[in-house]
């Protein structure tokens, strides 16, 4: 990865926010909030502090509620304790100037029924698939399993799911965050409820493309009217294979939110691509369609360069990028970018779950 200073490090603005460059830090899951209450600790604000330079950083996934977790100790925005280590968090990212935006998850069906006493995981339909997740085994060490199958959400349940995204985000701004993202992607509960391959219902969350996209639109709308269109972004991953879902065919749906969103002047379209995770590679003709339907803030992310970011941006495809492995391993990532530097490499046995090791020891440049 060389530099591209001249385009990843121009301003920009992004909803209510100015970024000081384009070199965004992605949603990073990493397993280090305090059990048994999923707080955010003493090592989480070290660890964001650091990337603080990045021109805006989006948190790991923060779960809305209880039934939204899905991991080993992941944080939560839902109690009192979890809104203080967060506020612990932003008031240090921001006394290093920076600017950080909390991503919103519910997990749906990729969890496990021992996160939840036993109870079922949920889902938009009542469909086994193979995925695994990772629980805290005997020895206290992260142990991977199977997902257990979901049942599926009742119709009368979802407006209380979307009040729990109205709540995380009132959450949030107590917090001190800068903004949110809602996380539309990666075969999480909202992308389970979009796709075809996934949703089978026959109400109206169901069916239709317009019925699937449905549950999505209601949860923005909760969230803008908790805070406002320039404060709130949306992740999706159009065509992406992840977390036991496959949505290649997921191209059409992709459009049709990206334009539903644009009609609301959300502040940002976070594009995850298919490509790192094992699916097709956008092309052209189809960033073009997205480019029309969302004429707005895009910020690409999954397995870009600084080159690839560069040709992007130029090309009027996507206006910023969100780098994940890179920021890991280089907390300094944008100074690296602007002049050149080498990058560290990260170590993928220390990405999930433990201490500081492979979290907040990777060396800035200039030490």
């Amino acid at each position: 990865m060389t530099s591209a200073p001249d385009v990843l490090h121009t301003p920009l603005r992004v909803g209510a926010l100015d970024l000081p460059n384009r070199v965004l830090m992605a949603p990073l899951t990493r397993m280090r909030a305090t059990p048994p209450g999923d707080v955010p600790n003493d090592l989480m604000v070290e660890y964001y502090v650091q990337r603080a330079g990045a021109g805006l950083i989006v948190s790991e996934g923060t779960q809305i509620s209880p039934e939204g977790k899905g991991y080993m100790d992941t944080p939560g925005i839902h109690s009192a304790e979890q809104v203080a280590g967060w506020r612990r968090v932003t008031d240090a990212v921001h006394a290093a100037g920076g600017r950080i935006a909390a991503q919103l998850w519910h997990v749906g069906r990729v969890s496990h029924e021992s996160f939840h006493g036993g109870e079922p995981t949920v889902s938009a339909s009542a469909l086994p698939y193979r995925n695994r997740t990772t629980v805290r085994g005997e020895d206290g060490t992260p142990q991977r399993v199977n997902c257990p199958t979901p049942r599926a959400l009742r119709a009368d349940e979802l407006p209380r799911l979307v009040d729990d995204y109205r709540a995380a985000t009132r959450n949030a701004r107590e917090a001190g965050f800068d903004a949110v993202e809602i996380h539309a992607a990666h075969g999480y509960l909202l992308h389970q409820f979009m796709s075809a391959e996934s949703n089978h219902r026959d109400d109206e969350h169901g069916g239709s493309l317009e019925n699937r996209a449905r549950l999505l639109l209601e949860v923005v709308d909760a969230v803008i009217g908790e805070w406002d269109a320039a404060h709130v972004g949306v992740r999706i991953s159009p065509k992406g294979t992840f977390n036991g879902l496959d949505d290649t065919e997921g191209g059409e749906m992709g459009l049709y939110v990206a334009a539903r969103l644009a009609s609301r002047d959300l502040a940002f379209l976070h594009l995850s691509e298919p490509d790192w995770a094992g699916g097709p590679s956008l092309d052209e003709s189809f960033r073009r369609e997205l480019r029309e339907a969302f004429p707005g803030v895009i910020v690409g992310a999954g397995g870009y360069s600084a080159e690839k970011g560069e040709t992007l941006i130029a090309a009027g495809l996507v206006d910023a990028v969100a780098f994940g492995r890179p920021f890991i391993a280089n907390p300094d990532l944008p100074l690296r970018l602007a002049e050149g530097l080498p990058l560290n490499e990260p170590v993928p046995a220390t990405f999930y779950g433990g201490g500081a090791e492979g979290y907040t020891d990777y060396p800035a440049h200039s030490a």
